[in-house]
Parts: structure tokens; C-alpha cells; sequence
């Protein structure tokens, strides 16, 4: 079983989406705070990530923010943070985001949450690291990509034992348990079956 002392969260940006998803980005980072695990996430102050944020800080968590200095210099990053990282680019982001982590959850979010969680994913079916990767499925908003996940084994481009890459749970605590327990086939094992 895997500890962790930081975990990437990505999630979405938007203010304009229902209190429910606020609440649940509020609920992560204070759930991960009461658990000792230090937060590190795209660094902005609106929407789910500025709620992730608050909820680590809320119950005095590290929260370790990286943006890009094209969103720092519209006044988007969180100042209230334990650091705040400003990088060249959104690939710099990425990268930084990964080198602090050890595990990555995607909340409810959009193309960019999406672009993350799909990234975090190659890198651990191709061994970049061994870092588990999970969804939060609040009320079901990642069902049609875990069929689809699926749908794409059945035709053939992604191997049966890399469907279970990406963790899905409701809730956070449930997708923490799956996550220190996740298995990550190892690069040696399937590459030789090409």
C-alpha cells in the first residue's frame, strides 16, 4: 500500500458550474489536508481549483500551486498559498505538477482537465513514473470516458491490462484507498508481446 505525500488534483476553472462541484473541490483538498497529504494543482484562485485550495487551507494543508506567467499576469493565481510556482509555459506546468506528486485525481473539469488526466495516464501505462491516476466520478461525470475506455480496448488500442489505469470512485476517500492499492503493470511485461 502506497503513502503519499502530495498529490496532483487537476480540475476545471470555471465559475459557472453547479455548487455541487464546488462543494465536492472544497471537500478534496480539506480531505487531503485531515490526511496529512499536501496538495499541488494549477495554482489559480477561480472556480474548482480555487476551491481545492481553500479546503486544504481551510484545515492548514500545504498547497503548492504552479501557473503559467501568461494566467499569473491576469491576476488568476492564488496568493494565499504555502508556494506559489510561476513557470514559461503550460508545458513547464505540467511537468513541475508531475515532479511534485506522487498520485494524480482529476476532478469534474473540461478540455484542460481532460488534456492532464489524459498525459498523467501515458506517462504511467509507459512507465515516465509508476504514479497511480484516478477520477473523482462525482454523480457520474466520468462514466461515458471509462466506457469509452472500454469501447477502446474492444477495438484494440489500449491494452486489457492498462484499463485499469485511471481509478474511479464517488468519493474521495474510496478513490484515496484505490489509489494506495493501484497496480501498475510493469513496461517489461507488455512491451514484449508487440
Amino acid at each position: 500500500m502506497r503513502t503519499f505525500r502530495r498529490i496532483c488534483v487537476y480540475c476545471g476553472s470555471s465559475n459557472h458550474v453547479d455548487q455541487r462541484y464546488k462543494d465536492a473541490a472544497f471537500a478534496v483538498g480539506a480531505t487531503l489536508a485531515q490526511r496529512g497529504i499536501g496538495v499541488v494543482y494549477g495554482g489559480g484562485r477561480v472556480g474548482l481549483m480555487g476551491k481545492v485550495a481553500e479546503g486544504a487551507l481551510s484545515e492548514g494543508g500545504d498547497v503548492f500551486g504552479v501557473i503559467p506567467a501568461k494566467l499569473q499576469a491576469l491576476e488568476l493565481g492564488h496568493i494565499d498559498l504555502t508556494e506559489l510556482f510561476v513557470v514559461d509555459s503550460m508545458h513547464a506546468r505540467k511537468m513541475m505538477m508531475a515532479q511534485l506528486s506522487d498520485a494524480f485525481i482529476a476532478l469534474p473539469g473540461g478540455f484542460g482537465t481532460l488534456e492532464e488526466l489524459a498525459e498523467a495516464t501515458t506517462w504511467t501505462q509507459l512507465n515516465y513514473h509508476l504514479k497511480p491516476v484516478g477520477v473523482l466520478n462525482l454523480d457520474g461525470y466520468y462514466d461515458t470516458l471509462l466506457a469509452w475506455i472500454t469501447h477502446a480496448s474492444g477495438e484494440g488500442f489500449i491494452r486489457e491490462q492498462h484499463t485499469g489505469l485511471i481509478s474511479s470512485a464517488p468519493d474521495i476517500d474510496t478513490l484515496l484507498d484505490k489509489l494506495a492499492n493501484a497496480e501498475i503493470p510493469r513496461l517489461h511485461q507488455w512491451v514484449s508481446k508487440i
